[in-house]
């Protein structure tokens, strides 16, 4: 019985590790933005592999609302630090993470 193989790789489904090297590959910029009535937006940008996923994660454990759009996560408030520290939950590394301003 032949198993499935990757397309990108050629290595087997079960031990594919294009999903992760994707990962690695990513910079991901963490910034705020100043928003209407002085309100502040945490922007994620970078964020290539299910995107929305990730909001959805990110806005369920800082309990606060959001939206994915223009290619970059949106955060209503500041959450920089917070969002750096459940993107290392999540499988990214701490150096393609950069946090500006």
């Amino acid at each position: 019985m032949m198993q499935e193989t990757c397309q990108v790789c050629g290595l087997p489904k079960d031990v594919c590790i294009c999903d992760t090297l994707k990962k690695e590959e990513e910079k991901i910029k963490i910034y705020t933005e100043k928003r209407r009535f002085g309100k502040n937006m945490t922007i994620i940008e970078g964020i290539k592999e299910n995107p929305k996923k990730v909001a959805s994660f990110l806005k369920s454990k800082l309990a606060c609302g959001g939206t994915f759009k223009n290619d970059r996560i949106e955060l209503q408030g500041d959450h920089k630090k917070k969002v750096k520290e459940y993107l290392i939950q999540l499988g990214y590394k701490s150096e393609q993470i950069e946090i500006l301003n």
